[in-house]
């Protein structure tokens, strides 16, 4: 049987979705590959992402989410402000906050999710 080889691309790709780092991914690759780590019901922050990789750039993990080419797979969706409110999503707050009912993240109030009960440990 043949061995197939993964081209660059595709190889990241499944990293990504499998929730791997790889040295070779670029630092969206990074923030993608973390996002699809949060499980449904629970919630990361920017802040925690970018900390994470060692950066202090949690703006630069939101213009991440905002180009994110896999969603939802990655689940955008899944990370909120440091404070547990919504903000930032290409679908619109009001999307992003049905995505969190839908995966029954709790919520403090119509725009912030309760960090105590949500948040995910990356």
């Amino acid at each position: 049987m043949p061995v197939t080889k993964l081209t660059a691309d595709a190889r990241i790709e499944k990293a990504i979705l499998a929730g791997k780092l790889l040295s070779e991914m670029n630092f969206n690759q990074k923030v993608w590959a973390l996002t699809v780590r949060i499980p449904k019901g629970k919630v990361a922050t920017y802040g925690d992402i970018a900390h994470k990789l060692d950066s202090q750039g949690y703006r630069a993990v939101g213009m991440a989410m905002n180009r994110n080419p896999y969603a939802p797979a990655v689940p955008c969706h899944r990370v909120v402000g440091a404070d547990g409110k919504l903000t930032g999503f290409a679908g619109g707050i009001d999307a992003k906050r049905k995505l969190l009912v839908d995966d029954k993240v709790p919520m403090r109030n119509l725009d912030q999710v309760d960090l105590c009960e949500a948040h995910f440990d990356l």
